[in-house]
């Protein structure tokens, strides 16, 4: 018996530029954690910009309020409504319109489009499922391309997703070069659904995908330490885990972070920089910012 889809709980805020609504990102990302929401803002035609917030549970409205307010004003603030999704798997309904989409050597595509792969290419086949990562949204595609950058001139033997979504970016690794990979994410679906698509890529003998949050999990220390890191989260998370991932990092190791807004990226870099990871490659895609570092330790 399939069970129940999950409703979603939603905040929604109209904003008139850029500037307040990366305030309010900001805001809401500093308070709640990866588990707890996803915070995304869009630019409309007319210039005017949506801010928009989803929960598992209710929110608290009354502290939503109070935290745009202390970035926008109470005026704008009042502009805040909320509203409940109906229990639909939205990835599943929207990916049957997707096409294809090239990063790099590789394609990320969906089911019905396995034939439109072109044999020069390195396709990744992911089935709709409630979990993050379909390789529509730039942070992935900007992911996937700096590892194609990786992979043409490095062989890294061990390898770490962290936060993995549907996979797609432990999968592209394995499948590349014929890597073990170890995946993780704190989500139990996003777990399962990881390991369902590496076999359906023929790669789930290479990924092990375990449950954690952080590093908080016995695996990575038998797995480590990591020649390259995949991080495809959020910025307030990644700036949290700079200590720990590069403790779990090999001398001359390298991190590809994702998740973050472009103006994010400098106190992401910052963060890394004082563990000894400098800059490499900054690539930006759709407002998104995808790094390349690399350890001097």
């Amino acid at each position: 018996m399939t069970a129940p889809l999950p409703t979603t709980h939603r905040a929604s805020l109209a904003i008139g530029d850029e500037a307040a609504a990366r305030r309010v990102v900001d805001a809401l990302t500093e308070v709640f954690c990866e588990g707890e929401t996803a915070v995304a803002a869009f630019e409309r035609p007319d210039g005017r910009w949506d801010v928009t917030a989803h929960f598992a549970d209710p929110p608290d409205q009354a502290l939503l309020r109070m935290l745009v307010t202390n970035a926008v004003g109470e005026t704008v603030a009042e502009g805040l409504s909320f509203d409940t999704l109906e229990a639909k798997d939205w990835v599943k309904a929207s990916l049957e319109d997707l096409v294809p989409v090239p990063a790099g050597r590789f394609v990320v595509h969906g089911q019905h489009d396995r034939a439109r792969i072109a044999p020069n290419r390195l396709g990744i086949e992911i089935e709709a499922a409630l979990a993050f990562g379909t390789g529509h949204h730039g942070t992935t595609r900007g992911c996937l391309t700096l590892l194609d950058h990786v992979l043409k001139t490095r062989r890294p033997r061990r390898l770490l997703d962290l936060g993995t979504g549907t996979g797609v970016l432990a999968i592209a690794a394995a499948k590349a070069r014929h890597l073990p990979v170890l995946a993780s994410d704190i989500d139990p679906p996003s777990v399962a659904v990881a390991r369902d698509n590496a076999r359906l890529n023929g790669v789930g003998n290479l990924m092990q995908v375990v449950r954690a949050t952080g590093f908080a999990a016995p695996d990575f220390a038998s797995a480590g330490p990591f020649d390259l890191v995949l991080a495809n989260i959020l910025a307030n998370p990644l700036r949290q885990l700079a200590r720990p991932m590069t403790q779990h990092l090999a001398p001359a190791g390298l991190v590809i972070l994702s998740g973050l807004l472009t103006h994010q990226a400098r106190a992401v870099i910052a963060a890394y920089r004082a563990r000894g990871l400098l800059p490499v490659r900054h690539l930006r895609i759709e407002g998104w910012s995808s790094l390349l570092l690399r350890s001097v330790k």
